[in-house]
């Protein structure tokens, strides 16, 4: 018998928190502790720290130059009465998990090419990974995969550039001076 959409996410979540197999008793079994275990890789995060992870998903891992962000669709995604979940925050949820596997405090998406690949709709969970390269360079390119289940709904390459301070406190000058788009064509 098939199981329901709802069973499948609540399965979904639970693997995720599950990362200790000797430790089952600790896995969380409320919204309360949910969040806390996301606090926790959040308080590792150097970038993006106010973001509203229920737009763009929780992290779930985060190494040097690698992270995986879990977004679970909600009506406040949907764009019809089908249950179609808009695209922007499928690419959101990938750049949020693009600048985490960089994270450094002053990372910048400046470009992406990217490609939905199958629609994502109401209730669906979608896990993304995202692989870091040029970890030594200023200017770093970012691979990220997004999947339902295996199928695989969004591929994208963001390129970004870290810059010594805030985007906010950075002159045109000193953008000119570090980016050159050159530096990311092949």
């Amino acid at each position: 018998m098939a199981k329901s959409r709802s069973n499948l996410a609540t399965e979904a979540l639970s693997d995720i928190l599950d990362t200790h197999e000797n430790f089952e008793d600790d896995v969380a079994t409320n919204e309360e502790d949910s969040i806390d275990a996301n606090a926790f890789l959040n308080d590792d995060l150097l970038t993006h720290a106010k973001i509203k992870n229920s737009l763009v998903g929780n992290l779930t891992d985060l190494k040097k130059g690698f992270s995986k962000v879990i977004l679970q669709t909600t009506q406040e995604m949907t764009v019809d009465d089908f249950g179609l979940i808009h695209n922007g925050f499928i690419f959101g949820s990938a750049e949020y998990a693009a600048v985490a596997s960089i994270n450094e405090e002053n990372v910048v998406v400046i470009g992406c090419r990217s490609k939905f690949l199958a629609p994502a709709k109401l209730g669906d969970i979608i896990e993304f990974e995202a692989k870091g390269r040029f970890e030594e360079a200023r200017k770093r390119e970012i691979k990220v995969v997004g999947k339902i289940n295996e199928i695989k709904v969004f591929e994208g390459i963001f390129q970004a550039i870290l810059l010594e301070n805030h985007i906010l406190k950075t002159t045109i000058r000193d953008l000119q001076a570090n980016f050159n788009p050159k530096d990311f064509q092949r």
